[in-house]
């Protein structure tokens, strides 16, 4: 008799099965299981922004920095990382990651910024629009989180995301919803703002300009703070 399994069970049960062959084809070895995000235990929360876009200091950073700014202001600490020249390789569907806490494939930076998410509090997602979606690199590092997340107990479990985009005209609800629905099927708590978190702008800078935009950023940056610490249990913070 067949015995019904659900889904979470089922992807363990996959990935461990795969295991063995996902590793002979990648000739890698395992990599060590990161230790479990500890959250109330003293150590200073974190927030983590990953940058999509191809341009370092464009619209996204700059988004980016003004969330950032209004966290650092509540006391949390803040890294941003830029995917800028960097070739991020999608998910090779393997699930050799499973039990390994990350993925077993390093020829990019895809295995350090994982281990970045996993050390967070907080995960903040940044993207130009292209081709009315995120980055492709953004893309692949949410598909590969995704695998690893279910097939090793999902350790990004109520952590705290928000997802922005810069843009000039059209596809930022496409690219946030892509953001929004990693966060939720990694069962994360999702932080809103006052409008959608969208700036416009076209050329690097512009996004300055857009003052609603600016100004829901600097409310996401204390909607975040806020939930952050409800989260984590620890002192009052500014309304």
């Amino acid at each position: 008799m067949n015995e019904k399994i659900n889904r979470r069970e089922a992807l363990k049960k996959f990935g461990v099965t795969a295991i063995t062959a996902g590793l002979a084809a990648s000739g890698l070895a395992a990599v060590a299981a990161p230790a479990e995000n500890q959250n109330g235990n003293g150590r200073k929360l974190k927030v983590l922004a990953i940058n999509g876009s191809a341009r370092k200091n464009g619209n996204t950073s700059l988004i980016l920095n003004v969330v950032l700014d209004e966290l650092k202001k509540e006391g949390i600490e803040t890294e941003q990382i830029n995917l800028y020249r960097s070739a991020i390789e999608p998910c090779k569907a393997c699930f050799a990651c499973a039990g390994q806490g990350n993925c077993v494939f390093a020829k990019d930076k895809f295995q350090e910024i994982f281990q970045k998410m996993l050390e967070a509090d907080g995960i903040i997602l940044g993207s130009p629009v292209y081709v009315a979606d995120v980055s492709a690199n953004l893309k692949a590092v949410i598909e590969r989180a995704s695998v690893i997340s279910d097939v090793n107990n999902f350790p990004l479990r109520r952590k705290v995301g928000a997802g922005v985009v810069a843009l000039r005209r059209a596809g930022g609800m496409t690219a946030i919803d892509t953001m929004n629905h990693f966060f939720l099927n990694k069962e994360m708590f999702v932080v809103g703002s006052t409008y959608w978190n969208m700036v416009y702008g076209k050329m690097p800078g512009d996004a300055a300009n857009d003052k609603e935009g600016i100004e829901n950023m600097h409310n996401l940056g204390k909607n975040m703070a806020w939930l952050l610490k409800k989260v984590a249990g620890t002192e009052t913070v500014s309304q």
